[in-house]
């Protein structure tokens, strides 16, 4: 792929001039381009009519479930990219590591990583690990056309805090335990969960992922010079993996408002604000050459019309003189939120960012 992510030699793919991809590479749009992290869940009804009595990683394992829930969101409420639908501990699965995300609690690792020993549960992924993806993507690149997709993996400091954990955790005492008292395992550590990570995103650009997102949720509980040591390494490592892909890559994290030019220098090309940092500040602290993705509070949906358009105007105005600019919320779609207002969301920015 070439670096403005059209395959090299070849004409530019079906996606190439979607708003979404113009906007990431920093090019004039028709109009801001929106998308929603978890569009695709619990907020649709159709999403959980066909979940029903299926488990969350078997969902994720059923390439016909997977591109229906994918598509529902783009036919429900245009937006202007669909994200592959899965959750971010699905290659540590695949890979043999025994968890299960349980319902109101989340992933639950069986055996937590805590010792160098642990390190050999953590195998290379290769892509017959994950067939499912790849056959599941082949059939979304055929049912969006135009429309891009967004495929995502979880990132190492991320995956790392669930698997030393043991589950979520709002201290992560343990991963951090290990990241001050054994610096080199937890390097190590980061450094294996960054090749597999790596792995994963490679097998959905091969399939046809048009842009990939890296979810590193947690890294907002770390200070900036915490961050800068002991996970950036492992963070660039996996934009370095794919760059040569040629896709976008966007990076996202909550509460990162300390660490925004820190991700940006990990190799993102799109860096996801939350809605702590006014998208022009974000872009003074993130710098040059980078577009941004962002930043309504997700809450917003459960207010006025009116309330949710004034809100959505500061988040465009804020976000007026940025190089390239892909609106979302701040954070992923609560469950409860009502469809129709995402819907009316999407028409409203595409109407006032018409050019």
């Amino acid at each position: 792929m070439s670096a403005n992510g059209s395959p090299s030699g070849q004409q530019p793919t079906a996606t190439y001039d979607s708003p979404f991809l113009k906007a990431c590479r920093r090019e004039p749009v028709p109009h801001t381009p929106v998308w929603f992290m978890r569009q695709a869940g619990r907020s649709l009804p159709e999403y959980r009519k066909v979940r029903e009595g299926i488990g969350m990683l078997d969902s994720c394992m059923r390439p016909e479930l997977v591109t229906e829930i994918t598509l529902q969101p783009v036919r429900r409420h245009g937006v202007d990219a669909a994200i592959y639908f899965s959750d971010i501990v699905v290659p540590l699965k695949a890979i043999g590591i025994d968890l299960d995300i349980k319902p109101g609690v989340g992933p639950v690792v069986e055996r937590p990583v805590r010792t160098r020993a642990d390190l050999a549960r953590l195998r290379d992924l290769t892509p017959e690990d994950v067939s499912y993806v790849t056959e599941a993507i082949g059939l979304l690149t055929r049912e969006l056309g135009t429309t891009p997709l967004i495929g995502f993996a979880g990132a190492p400091f991320t995956l790392a805090s669930y698997l030393v954990e043991g589950g979520p955790s709002r201290t992560y005492e343990n991963a951090k335990a290990m990241m001050y008292g054994d610096p080199e395992l937890w390097a190590d550590l980061l450094d294996r969960l960054a090749d597999i990570t790596a792995g994963f995103l490679k097998v959905q650009i091969e399939a046809g992922a048009s842009a990939v997102q890296l979810f590193d949720s947690w890294v907002g509980a770390l200070a900036p010079a915490d961050y800068r040591r002991s996970v950036m390494p492992a963070s660039a490592k996996v934009f370095r993996a794919v760059a040569d892909y040629g896709v976008p890559r966007i990076h996202f994290g909550v509460g990162t408002g300390e660490l925004l030019k820190l991700m940006g220098e990990a190799g993102a090309d799109v860096v996801g604000v939350d809605w702590r940092v006014p998208l022009d500040e974000a872009a003074r602290r993130v710098g040059p050459g980078k577009a941004l993705q962002g930043n309504l509070d997700p809450t917003l949906l459960f207010s006025t019309r009116e309330a949710v358009e004034a809100r959505t105007r500061e988040v465009l105005d804020a976000a007026a003189g940025l190089e390239g600019h892909i609106f979302n919320l701040g954070h992923g779609v609560l469950p409860a939120t009502d469809p129709d207002a995402l819907t009316r969301l999407v028409e409203h920015v595409h109407a006032e960012t018409a050019r």
